[in-house]
Order: structure tokens, then C-alpha cells, then sequence
């Protein structure tokens, strides 16, 4: 079994960048808390961290225990927590950073719901393509859409993301539905501006992986008019699942390539703050959200 205390020790080292500074924050000695990081190393069989005179930093194997680490001390506060504030009212503001897409399509129709089972709840939500810094920003929850969630936050999966590729019937009517990546060559693609160069594409089936590079005389850092410029049939548009749900049921538009899934194994993700004690009103959002999603297989 993990030595939590251990956990505890190892977490604030990585928090603090160091070994010294660890054993200032927790009043322990220095050879304390280097003790309890060799135990965990000599029982995980594992190097965590790498040492130098100028820096300390993760290994790989210190990079993953160390998500699930703080993942098992916020277990232990929550149950802690949740016996000594069981009768404790959620209460206050809830400041939540979203994506605007999912902000719009995904969250909204979850609030109504969520604002009548506690009604000393308030929201605010800023929908923001931005990422915020929790605690500066003093945000107590924020989504993020991420294959890979940043390291120093416990990360909760609400849900899988998948990208579609999709156009309007009367769009591929005209100009022709398309079976393999390849022939995007000669279509309309509404694409985000890339960072540099153009834009691509990446597609994988059955071990065949295609990158393409698409073009379009529509481009746009605004999703929503890229989903309306689809929408009025001006070409392609690649985007994830849940922008296109109702569109896709309603026939507005259709998907295309879809046993290529391109672009697979991000996650819907909320995140906050590790090493305080989480407030009832933040609590009880994400195990609504958990329960709206049936989430939090894929962890931390």
C-alpha cells in the first residue's frame, strides 16, 4: 500500500521545486522528507525525480505517479472533508472557466438543472478560449479539452472527444462526398488559421495514418462562424463531437470520412486547484457534472 504521508511529502516537493523548501512548508527536517521519497522510489521500484545541484524535475515514472498521487490526497481530503462538512450547505459564487464552444452547446443546457437542486448557488462563467491560471484568476473549476491534462491540477474526465469532419447536404451534393483523406485535396476545407504554414489535417485507420494538408477560402479563429459558414454550405469543417451533436441529428449536416476518426484520445476535463480544501459549492458541480457525463473512468 502507498504511504499517503509519503504521497504528501512527494507532492510538495514537486510543488516546491525542491527539497529544502518542502521540508520548510511541512516543518520537517531535510533528511525527513528525502527519506520519505527514497521509500516511495525503493517501493515503486522507480526513479521520480531528477536531481542536480541547480534543479530538480520529474522523470516519466515521476510524472505519472506524481497525477496519481494527488489525485489519492484529494480522495483522502474529500473523504475527510465530506464527514466533517456533511451538513453544510452549498453556498456562494462559482467562478468556472469554459471553452466558448463548449460553454455554449455542452454546459448551458446543464445549468438549469444544476441552479434549481442548489439554490445558493451562483454562477460565474467565463467562456474563454483562454488558458486561465486557477489561482491568480482565483477560478475555482475549469474545463479544458486536452489529450493531456497540465501537470499541478487534479483533472477529472466528464467524457471521450472525437473530431468529425462534416458538411451541409447541399455542399456535398455539389461537390461530392469524399471516402478517403486524400481527396480533400479537392475540396472546400473551413479551417483555423494554423500557427505557422498551412493547415493539416491527420487522419488514422487500421494502423494507415494520412496528413493532409487542406485548404479553403474560409478561415477563421471563430468557431461559431466556421459552423455557420458550414452550415450555409461552403465547405468542409473538422471539429469536435459535441459542436456538431444537434446539427448532425437534426441532417443541418452530415459527417463524412468517419471510420477514419481523425484526431482521437483528447478528453473533456475539469480541473482545480490540489493541496486545499475543496468549498461544498465546487463539490457538488463536478459530481453533477460526473453524474450528467457518467465520467472520471479515464482520471486523473
Amino acid at each position: 500500500m502507498i504511504d499517503l504521508e509519503a504521497c504528501r511529502v512527494f507532492a510538495r516537493v514537486v510543488e516546491q521545486h525542491s527539497f529544502s523548501a518542502a521540508a520548510r512548508s511541512l516543518g520537517m527536517s531535510l533528511p525527513a522528507v528525502s527519506k520519505h521519497v527514497a521509500r516511495l522510489e525503493r517501493e515503486l521500484d522507480a526513479r521520480l525525480l531528477h536531481r542536480t545541484t541547480r534543479r530538480l524535475s520529474l522523470t516519466e515514472a515521476g510524472g505519472v505517479f506524481h497525477g496519481h498521487c494527488l489525485r489519492l490526497l484529494e480522495d483522502a481530503r474529500e473523504a475527510q472533508d465530506g464527514v466533517r462538512h456533511l451538513h453544510d450547505a452549498p453556498r456562494g459564487e462559482l467562478r468556472l472557466s469554459a471553452p466558448v464552444s463548449f460553454a455554449s452547446t455542452e454546459l448551458a443546457p446543464h445549468l438549469p438543472g444544476f441552479l434549481a437542486r442548489y439554490p445558493e448557488i451562483s454562477l460565474d462563467v467565463d467562456a474563454s478560449d483562454r488558458l486561465v491560471d486557477l489561482a491568480e484568476e482565483g477560478f475555482d473549476l475549469a474545463i479544458r479539452l486536452t489529450d493531456r491534462p497540465p501537470d499541478g491540477l487534479v483533472a477529472r474526465a466528464l467524457q471521450g472527444l472525437r473530431r468529425v469532419v462534416c458538411a451541409s447536404p447541399d455542399y456535398l451534393e455539389r461537390a461530392g462526398v469524399p471516402t478517403h483523406p486524400s481527396e480533400l485535396a479537392g475540396h472546400e476545407c473551413l479551417a483555423y488559421p494554423p500557427f505557422e504554414g498551412v493547415v493539416r489535417w491527420t487522419f488514422e485507420r487500421a494502423g494507415e495514418r494520412v496528413d493532409m494538408a487542406v485548404r479553403g477560402r474560409v478561415r477563421s479563429n471563430n468557431s461559431e462562424l466556421l459552423l455557420h459558414s458550414a452550415r450555409r454550405g461552403l465547405g468542409l469543417l473538422r471539429v469536435r463531437d459535441y459542436t456538431v451533436r444537434e446539427d448532425l441529428r437534426r441532417g443541418s449536416l452530415r459527417e463524412v470520412l468517419r471510420e477514419w476518426s481523425p484526431d482521437t484520445g483528447a478528453c473533456i476535463y475539469l480541473l482545480y486547484l490540489p493541496n486545499r480544501r475543496l468549498p461544498p459549492k465546487a463539490r457538488v458541480f463536478i459530481d453533477y457534472l460526473l453524474q450528467a457525463y457518467g465520467g472520471d473512468d479515464a482520471g486523473a
